[in-house]
């Protein structure tokens, strides 16, 4: 091999390909040009050029398909590119995968998002004693139950509620938009019927209410903390939003405990949370760590430990009565570090399953508490999660969780037959009122 005294640039997608002679076109994508391809880019995005390129061919292919406003589709991109591509260079995608879900299966296996199976313990299933109602005078709980709270810092009164951007009702320059209806003299002081979010003065203004309501032995609070300007946020943005709602919720709840489940809105970038195998910078570290910190006071060291570790915990809130907070962005289809390990990322599935065992060996009773319902997870998840609840349903006595922003509930049926009930999950309405819905609880 010659030998050169100049530097030597490291090879990027275009070089490679233009070496290879690949030409784009349909008629030319044959299975092994597929392969060569994504082979290449595999190699390619490791090369901080080559992801600078891909970034580029998104931000134009979301300005040309007008997908949003183009400040928009550039904050985006500059936002997600690193952990998108880091996530792609770290996943089960390989090109013969990639290549049989964009050709079909004579190129190769597409089996991400496969069926798997949790594994349950051997001891039988007790026998199923049929629920009746608590006689008169029966001992009440009073649980609030918060979700989806999405409190925009720059939400501004008498602002556009019309605007080309995700989120209106805000201050410049963080919105371009004209008020159309002439009636109306811009977003409300309290909120606005529109794809706006809440100021603080709204959420302070619900809490110090709720406050009075009182009193409440707890508060189930399934996450989404801040707003859905999701394009423009930093860590500190959201480490600002978790620290300001907490005090908030310390302020006029006082020493009522909060158990909190961790929504899908808290990372940046939005529904970004690598499974713990993925360390330094990339991982959740930095959310979790300072959420353990904030809700010290109403967690025990236990629950602080998992937490750190996975974005869960569990927790005994009363005689015979277990907590249990799901991390839900485990299962979401949004989570794009699910290309890494989508079977049970951080083990969480094996983990309930022994916290309801052990509550069935002690004749304690659990309530699962989570942001995104079980219902819109990956299917394998899902599936996973319907089996375990079926096997405790004797054991799991409540369920909720928030994410969807609107008031309904899930069934689950009993595997057998699929016609009797065995449990209900109840997912609350979000407290903002993104989009067009008044704030609920």
């Amino acid at each position: 091999w010659p030998i050169s005294d100049k530097p030597i640039d490291p090879p990027t997608l275009g070089s490679q390909l233009h070496q290879l002679g690949l030409k784009f076109g349909w008629r030319n994508f044959s299975c092994s040009t597929c392969k060569i391809i994504f082979t290449t880019l595999d190699i390619s995005l490791n090369v901080d050029s080559s992801q600078e390129m891909v970034a580029s061919l998104v931000e134009k292919a979301c300005m040309k398909l007008r997908l949003a406003e183009s400040n928009v589709c550039h904050q985006t991109i500059q936002l997600f590119k690193h952990d998108v591509i880091t996530a792609w260079v770290l996943s089960v995608l390989r090109p013969s995968e990639i290549c049989g879900l964009i050709l079909g299966k004579d190129c190769g296996v597409w089996d991400i998002g496969s069926d798997w199976n949790i594994s349950l313990p051997s001891k039988p299933k007790p026998p199923v004693i049929p629920p009746v109602p608590p006689p008169p005078g029966s001992p009440v709980s009073r649980v609030l139950f918060l979700t989806d709270l999405h409190w925009d810092s720059e939400y501004l009164p008498g602002s556009p509620v019309n605007c080309e951007e995700p989120l209106c009702c805000r201050k410049p320059p963080f919105q371009n938009g004209l008020i159309k209806d002439k009636k109306k003299v811009g977003a409300g002081f309290w909120g606005e019927y529109s794809k706006c979010d809440l100021p603080l003065h709204t959420i302070e203004s619900l809490l110090r209410h709720v406050s009075s309501q009182g009193p409440f032995d707890r508060v189930y609070w399934t996450g989404d903390i801040p707003a859905h300007n999701v394009w423009q946020q930093t860590r500190a943005d959201q480490l600002n939003a978790l620290k300001t709602i907490t005090d908030l919720f310390r302020k006029y709840l006082g020493t009522v405990p909060v158990y909190p489940a961790v929504g899908n809105h808290e990372s940046t970038p939005v529904n970004s949370f690598p499974p713990p195998s993925v360390h330094g910078n990339e991982s959740s570290d930095w959310l979790y760590h300072e959420m353990s910190q904030q809700w010290q006071d109403w967690l025990p060291p236990s629950a602080l430990e998992t937490l750190r570790t996975g974005g869960f915990y569990t927790v005994q809130i009363g005689p015979k009565l277990r907590l249990v907070s799901l991390n839900m962005n485990f299962c979401a289809l949004e989570n794009f570090w699910l290309l890494i390990n989508y079977t049970d990322p951080a083990g969480q599935l094996k983990w309930l399953v022994d916290i309801l065992q052990e509550a069935e060996n002690q004749g304690d009773k659990v309530h699962i508490i989570g942001h995104i319902p079980p219902g819109l997870c990956l299917k394998s998840w899902s599936w996973n999660y319907y089996r375990i609840v079926n096997r405790y349903e004797s054991t799991i006595t409540g369920q909720f969780f928030g994410h969807t922003h609107v008031d309904e509930f899930e069934i689950f049926y009993d595997e057998e037959t699929l016609t009797r009930p065995v449990s209900v999950a109840f997912v609350s309405p979000s407290v903002t009122t993104f989009i067009n819905l008044n704030p609920g609880r």
